[in-house]
């Protein structure tokens, strides 16, 4: 490498440090997107837009009427400048909990529903999250997917202040919806128990490590909990989404016996999982048809 080559190197180096010093890129003007996430670097965040989408609809969502109907009707009384609340889906994984909440945003954008997607580690940042939406044109709704705390994970708090816990109030155009997989987000354990006592009168009055650690749940005013499909629901699913993609046998018998071999193998019968086989089988078939 001659002295010119190593000069270049160096001075690459130099700028790629410098760059990660700099401070974020300029948010874009949130009247110009439906949806963000929230970025962090050195310290500094910002919302970037997101310009690719799940083409997911509320009629591709099966079997889960009842979740859907509510926080349908929820997110519609937000919309409307209404009472509503911020809404925790809980339940197994691949129930269409997620997918709930993509296909909201979907129907309702054009009525002025705007999502904010936060990751959990980023929750420490909801007050200035907060902050930006404020007072902004839309209704947003700050997401925070596959919510789960350990028991000495403290950003939690943030999370409590902003549904129910500060003095300064979250502005009317805000909600907040999380899922997770387990009701309670804090992990409870058997020697918490151990702590409860009972009064005079034979009342159980739980420990305080249980009151803390079920508070947080308990600030969402919507619970809407999801559960694993019985085989028959996973089969409609299989079909729906297997027409979905033109397959041109969808309720085969082949193909029936194949979903099962696959939730089987998968070891569930969620309806990601009855997705996954419909890409799967689509795809074998076409790749089939153009082999011969």
């Amino acid at each position: 490498m001659t002295s010119t080559d190593s000069l270049l190197a160096r001075a690459e180096s130099l700028l790629v440090r410098l760059e990660a010093l700099l401070p974020p890129p300029r948010p874009a003007a949130l009247d110009d997107g439906i949806a963000w996430r929230w970025r962090k670097r050195n310290q500094q965040g910002w919302l970037d837009p997101i310009t690719r989408f799940s083409s997911i609809s509320l009629d591709d969502l099966q079997h889960i009427d009842e979740p859907r109907a509510e926080l349908e009707r929820n997110t519609r009384q937000f919309l409307a400048g209404l009472p509503a609340n911020n809404a925790l889906l809980w339940g197994p994984r691949g129930t269409g909990k997620s997918s709930l909440v993509k296909a909201l945003l979907n129907t309702y954008a054009k009525d002025g529903l705007r999502l904010v997607e936060v990751e959990r580690q980023d929750l420490i940042d909801l007050p200035e999250i907060v902050d930006t939406l404020a007072d902004r044109t839309g209704r947003f709704i700050v997401f925070c997917d596959d919510l789960a705390f350990d028991e000495h994970d403290q950003t939690y708090r943030a999370l409590k202040t902003v549904l129910d816990g500060s003095v300064l109030g979250a502005p009317d155009n805000l909600l907040i919806y999380a899922t997770s997989n387990r009701r309670h987000l804090v992990p409870e354990r058997q020697r918490d128990n151990q702590d409860a006592r009972y009064d005079e009168d034979g009342e159980v009055h739980q420990s305080e490590a249980v009151e803390e650690k079920i508070s947080l749940s308990e600030r969402f005013g919507l619970w809407l909990s999801f559960h694993q499909f019985n085989q028959a629901r996973y089969l409609d699913i299989v079909v729906h989404w297997l027409k979905q993609l033109g397959v041109a046998e969808p309720e085969s018998a082949e193909a029936r016996h194949a979903a099962l071999q696959w939730a089987l193998l998968h070891g569930s019968r969620s309806g990601r999982s009855a997705q996954q086989f419909a890409r799967d089988w689509a795809g074998r078939q076409a790749l089939s048809r153009t082999s011969r």
